[in-house]
């Protein structure tokens, strides 16, 4: 993530629970950031407007060390279904990306024929009715 971006939440992938993995993940005001690697550093983003759905995923494993997992799907093209893998707060985590989502949504003004992926099929259903 820049360094200049300001940053609402951060957390590393966890590895029993510790985080001594070589992924970050962020969020800042319009976007949601995923840093890899050690040796080769991959760095992917997705705008906040563009996320379609939000969920929760927590095995067993992870409640006993205390991390879960937020799936965000969204109309980008380059990673449609992210999950950001044991983090703390999962629950918690999920809102705040939520809260921002909306306010993007609101920010741009999107309207729901933006958000689906074809809007055409969204305009030929609206004049059937």
């Amino acid at each position: 993530m820049k360094t200049n971006v300001k940053k609402l939440w951060s957390d590393k992938k966890r590895i029993l629970g510790l985080p001594i993995s070589f992924t970050t993940y962020s969020l800042s005001e319009d976007r949601l950031f995923i840093d890899k690697g050690l040796i080769k550093l991959q760095s992917d983003e997705i705008l906040l407007y563009r996320v379609r759905d939000l969920s929760v995923s927590q095995t067993l494993g992870q409640r006993i060390f205390g991390v879960g997992s937020v799936i965000v799907q969204s109309s980008d093209k380059t990673s449609p279904v992210l999950e950001i893998k044991n983090i703390k707060n999962a629950f918690n985590v999920k809102e705040i990306i939520h809260e921002n989502v909306e306010k993007m949504k609101i920010e741009r003004r999107m309207h729901v024929g933006e958000i689906l992926e074809d809007g055409q099929d969204f305009a030929e259903d609206f004049d059937q009715e």
